[in-house]
């Protein structure tokens, strides 16, 4: 948590657990019922456990905490645990694919004067992602020779709940494909060997990471002044059976938080330029759009809008209506086949400040406390027909992301599709909103980086 919010809370001094964050999120006061009324709700980010680990551990901690239990967990309890779960997950934001993106936006957010309130409360993460951070580094990159770390204004401190935390460990193992040969295999073994020996176990906390060798000293960056406590956790919990684990993430499908979200797809002349794959950048954006389908529950909410110029509808000029935001129900083979239309659609210029704000004004019209209310946007260029201006839009986007937030923000996700795109612009509107901007200049990858915008929500 961010070092004034802990200590809004009693930190140190005062054992913090997840009923207590609970209880923050329950609480129609928020931030308020500690007297912190300026903060606004509380609200928490969280990964999506099916590709994070730090976000399966979360959800394991939760269903622990549910039960009371520090060990022994089992699927009963899990189930038992729902109700518990479903309120620990109505505050949160959204669901981010690493850690790291929810770390730099709050990073940004810091330097720039924000205390974060507006973004963020708390943040479930690793230790070394804590350290990193704490240390200028909110991406985890490595950094390299020369480079200089800014430390945030606003440190982060590591709050290990009472009720006990989980250890990511880290398992090393050679293959046994038919295709390691002798050589290979006799260097990946060495190299595990390697890792366990105490000049190797003496690296690990230079970067972050608690040592295998309890007789290795922590050093320096396991301290206070980088936010955390070397003593601490003082309890741990183990990794249930595999069939609780399986449990755990079939719970979460159906008590994450519900999702209303409105796809927005650029589809200019430009569009039809090919990506080196034999698909063209619009083929490579349809199936990406398709292959995310499944996520989304029958409950969610999906609407999926196109924009260039030429083109009309109930929303707008330069807007293309393929499916009003609605709950996705049985449409989704539908909704994939609609897409498959936008093949055919006229491609002319690229409205995109219009678009997003045509987009941003009726989501925000209907945005809901409860959900999460997000916009996609996919361009592959820069702007070139809007009558709004970027310092225009981000003007009039950026206001529900002031101290305090508000109860239903909308959140905007840009992808910057191919080389051509405004990376500069669709970051600033990203930032603006709270959400997160997503790299597929390199256009092939499409398909993955949609997945990874998709597992947000």
């Amino acid at each position: 948590m961010p070092e004034p919010m802990a200590k809004a809370l009693g930190w140190p001094d005062t054992p913090i657990s997840i009923t207590d964050l609970e209880g923050l999120c329950q609480n129609p006061e928020g931030w308020g019922s500690v007297g912190k009324d300026i903060w606004g709700a509380f609200k928490i980010s969280k990964t999506n456990p099916n590709t994070s680990t730090t976000g399966l551990s979360t959800i394991l901690m939760q269903s622990y905490e549910a039960s009371g239990k520090s060990e022994g967990l089992t699927g009963d309890d899990v189930d038992a645990a729902e109700d518990f779960s479903r309120v620990f997950e109505e505050c949160v934001i959204h669901y981010g694919d690493t850690t790291g993106n929810v770390l730099s936006t709050l990073y940004d957010e810091t330097q720039n004067g924000a205390n974060g309130s507006a973004y963020v409360s708390a943040v479930a993460l690793e230790e070394t992602s804590l350290l990193n951070y704490n240390k200028g580094n909110p991406d985890s990159h490595t950094v390299q020779p020369g480079e200089t770390l800014t430390p945030p204004k606003t440190k982060l401190v590591a709050v290990y709940p009472s009720g006990g935390s989980m250890w990511s460990d880290n398992p090393v193992t050679v293959l046994g494909a038919d295709w390691i040969t002798p050589e290979q295999r006799t260097a990946g073994e060495a190299f595990a060997a390697f890792l366990q020996t105490t000049p190797a176990q003496q690296i690990l906390p230079e970067y972050g990471f608690r040592p295998l060798d309890e007789s290795v000293a922590l050093g320096d960056l396991f301290t206070a002044n980088f936010g955390v406590d070397p003593a601490q956790p003082t309890v741990t919990l183990p990794k249930p059976d595999v069939d609780v684990i399986s449990t755990a993430i079939d719970q979460w499908t159906q008590v994450r938080k519900p999702s209303s979200v409105l796809e927005l797809i650029d589809i200019s002349g430009s569009m039809d330029d090919p990506i080196g794959d034999g698909r063209s950048r619009l083929d490579g954006a349809i199936e990406g759009a398709q292959t995310t389908l499944d996520h989304f529950r029958s409950t969610d909410e999906v609407g999926v809008w196109a924009f260039t110029t030429g083109v009309e509808s109930d929303e707008g000029d330069g807007i293309q209506v393929l499916r009003d935001v609605s709950a996705l129900g049985s449409d989704g083979e539908k909704l994939d086949s609609s897409l498959d239309d936008l093949r055919y659609a006229q491609r002319n210029g690229t409205p995109l400040y219009d678009a997003i704000l045509t987009a941003y004004e009726a989501m925000g019209e209907r945005a809901e406390p409860g959900r999460i209310n997000a916009i996609v946007v996919l361009s592959d260029g820069e702007d070139t027909d809007s009558t709004t201006s970027l310092d225009s839009l981000i003007a009039k986007i950026g206001k529900s992301t002031k101290e305090g937030g508000t109860d239903a923000p909308v959140r905007i996700f840009p992808i910057a599709y191919g080389e051509g795109a405004d990376t500069s612009a669709l970051q600033r509107i990203a930032d603006a909103t709270g959400g997160q901007m997503f790299d597929a200049s390199d256009a092939e990858r499409i398909d993955l980086v949609f997945a990874s915008v998709i597992n947000n929500f």
